[in-house]
Formats: structure tokens, C-alpha cells, sequence
């Protein structure tokens, strides 16, 4: 854990200064650059004082690396094909993954299928038709959705150009 990098770079990228930080705490510039260099562990007490001041939850500079932010450059992405589907993966945390899904006019996601979980869908671009269950809807540029994953579902591009989805999947 480094919280006190973690206290130096949330401060520097606020544009506050160390004596900015002492005055709206009312702690030492000494005890501050030890914090910052990791030479003394601050109180929680200290801790909520710095946290007040820099406008972040306390809880902030606890996190570890893999429960901070993520990013995936656009050239890092992974695409998988199914069938005449390209889905392009955004990120994936945990049960959360999104993607983009690109199609062409007629192409649908395959037999109607169903799985664990919760979908929501955002039409990008295009002319869309999802099923769900006994459900049916036409939705344009613009429109979202959302289902229950476990009902027989599927999506299928009824306009006559090509299509983009953006989806964000969620199972337990």
C-alpha cells in the first residue's frame, strides 16, 4: 500500500501545494513530506483531514492497483467472431464486461439463446430488432435496452446498413 504516492499525485494533479495542503488541515509541511514519502503512516484521523481537503473518500487510499482504473488502449482490444458477429471486448471487471458489437444488415446473434446474467444495449448506429421471450421491439440510433439474460433472447440488424451495439454484460 502507498498511500502517501497516492496523497502526492491526487495533490499534484489538483494543482495544490504542500503549504496548501498544511493550511487546509492544519498539519506540519514536516509531516506532510514524510507522509508523501512514506517516512511516517499517517493517522486516520490525519488521513480524514487529507481526504476532506483533496475532495476523495478516505477509502481512496486504500485501494490497491487492481481495484484502481483500468484502460485498455483501443490496439489492445480483443475481437472474437461469432459467426458473422465481431465483438470487440472494452474492458472487463469482474462479472462487468463491455463490448461493442458490429454487424451487417440481416445478421442476427444466432439462434436464440439465453445465459446467466443481465444485458443492457445502447444502439450506436443502425436499425435493430430484439426479442426477448414473447417480447418485440424495433429500436434506432440511439435507443437502449436492457434484459434478464436468462430469458431466450436475441438481436438481429434490420436496417440496410451496417449496425454497432454497445453492450454491457453482467453475470454473478
Amino acid at each position: 500500500m502507498n498511500i502517501g504516492c497516492t496523497i502526492r499525485a491526487i495533490r499534484k494533479r489538483k494543482g495544490i501545494t504542500i503549504p496548501q495542503l498544511c493550511e487546509g488541515t492544519g498539519l506540519s509541511r514536516g509531516f506532510i513530506s514524510n507522509v508523501e514519502t512514506n517516512k511516517t503512516s499517517p493517522s486516520i484521523a490525519s488521513l480524514e483531514l487529507i481526504a476532506n481537503f483533496l475532495n476523495v473518500p478516505i477509502t481512496y487510499f486504500f485501494l490497491t492497483d487492481k481495484e484502481r482504473m483500468t484502460v485498455v488502449r483501443k490496439n489492445e482490444r480483443k475481437i472474437k467472431s461469432f459467426g458473422i458477429f465481431n465483438i470487440e471486448y472494452l474492458t472487463t471487471v469482474g462479472p462487468l464486461r463491455v463490448m461493442l458489437v458490429a454487424s451487417q444488415p440481416g445478421d442476427v446473434t444466432g439462434e436464440t439463446h439465453f445465459h446467466e446474467g443481465h444485458e443492457c444495449h445502447v444502439v450506436l448506429k443502425g436499425r435493430y430488432r430484439a426479442e426477448h421471450g414473447s417480447d418485440s421491439v424495433v429500436l434506432e440510433e440511439g435507443d437502449a435496452f436492457s434484459w434478464n439474460a436468462s430469458i431466450p433472447h436475441n438481436v438481429i440488424n434490420i436496417g440496410d446498413t451496417e449496425g454497432l451495439l454497445l453492450i454491457a454484460s453482467y453475470k454473478e
